[in-house]
């Protein structure tokens, strides 16, 4: 091989990478009071190796902050936050995407500002307990059923999000379609119950989904716009469900009509979950005419063997880039990764296992 496909340059949406490797969305949780700052800036900015940095998870509405410490993108003080960001790594000559992530029903009232609400599909309350600051391991919140009224809410929040997110430097916005939030709540019969145009068929389940990324599309434009999913995922209580082949091709059909930059698709098999089948990520690839980004458990080899194949067009790397912050040129010049990875210090408050971790030296 003449020169790894990796390392070559791409083009997503209106955005040039210098290269195909992206860093993943990872929650951190040191977003004090829920606003970015100077340590989060300097924390992307070790990484603006990556030719795509998609940040963690980020809220667009003070509903959505179901985690501590993580941050939001709708009120000033965030904005401001999330320049000195994008101005770090844009200064280290990175690209930097915000992933609007809403966290529904995967939530707990002590996690949320005063007058905020945990709401979703439908009243389902998940199996499993959240960390809150104030009162420890919680069981998640039953949730609210959302009314006509709070969809149009919610669709709101994400297009004055994404606004906000252009102005606050970022290259694109990527929609958190995964995990088992609040856009993939719609998706699951499982969790959305409801007996509206939002419920029943799989066309309606998907029809949040699509009209927020039409909506975002529309407000900040197609080229700046993604989606992150990940069928057959188990994250946050998204149990199996028969007709999971038939939403995806169905979303990816959508997504593709309505012309967004890319999908983001994510493989929690290395977690744990189960894989997601390679025939449905070739149906993504096959129906969906823009970017492919893959993510999942990968390393070099795996990476580059999706590349040339076909199926993918960057590939997305989360936890090798907590503990190797120069993870490409460690890549590039064959230098060993780190093995020094604080698990225990991933959702942390300051700099220890965040900004602290090495380069390699030669």
């Amino acid at each position: 091989m003449e020169q790894y496909k990796l390392f070559t340059p791409a083009k997503v949406g209106d955005i040039e990478v210098k290269n195909r490797i992206v860093m993943s969305p990872m929650t951190r949780c040191r977003a004090i009071g829920n606003v970015p700052n100077d340590l989060m800036a300097g924390y992307y900015a070790q990484r603006a190796g990556a030719g795509l940095i998609i940040t963690e998870g980020t809220s667009p509405s003070p509903n959505g902050l179901g985690y501590a410490r993580i941050p939001g993108i709708f009120n000033q003080a965030q904005v401001e936050g999330w320049k000195k960001v994008t101005s770090a790594v844009h200064a280290k000559g990175g690209k930097i995407v915000v992933q609007l992530m809403h966290t529904g029903r995967i939530s707990h009232q002590a996690n949320l500002p005063e007058g905020a609400r945990v709401i979703a599909p439908s009243a389902v309350q998940a199996t499993g307990q959240m960390w809150t600051d104030g009162a420890q391991m919680q069981d998640f919140a039953v949730p609210e059923a959302m009314t006509a009224e709070d969809l149009e809410q919610t669709k709101a929040e994400y297009v004055a999000a994404a606004k906000n997110a252009i102005a606050a430097g970022f290259d694109a916005v990527e929609l958190h379609g995964a995990n088992g939030y609040l856009l993939e709540q719609f998706l699951s019969p499982v969790s959305n119950v409801r007996t509206d145009n939002y419920g029943g068929s799989v066309e309606n389940r998907s029809r949040f989904v699509i009209e927020v990324a039409a909506a975002v599309a529309e407000a900040i434009g197609k080229d700046k716009t993604g989606i992150r999913l990940s069928p057959y995922g188990v994250a946050s209580d998204m149990p199996h469900y028969p007709e999971i082949d038939t939403t995806y091709k169905y979303l990816a059909r959508e997504l593709n009509n309505i012309g967004i930059a890319y999908i983001h698709l994510v493989d929690h098999s290395a977690m744990g979950a189960p894989a997601v089948p390679l025939q449905i990520k070739q149906t993504i690839r096959n129906t969906f005419k823009n970017t492919i980004i893959l993510a999942g458990g990968y390393d070099l080899v795996h990476a580059e063997a999706d590349l040339q194949s076909g199926l993918g067009d960057l590939i997305g790397f989360g936890r090798p880039f907590i503990n190797n912050p120069d993870l490409v040129d460690r890549f590039n010049h064959k230098s060993p990764l780190s093995a020094d990875l604080k698990m225990d210090l991933f959702y942390a408050a300051d700099e220890k296992g965040y900004t602290d971790y090495p380069v390699h030296s030669a």
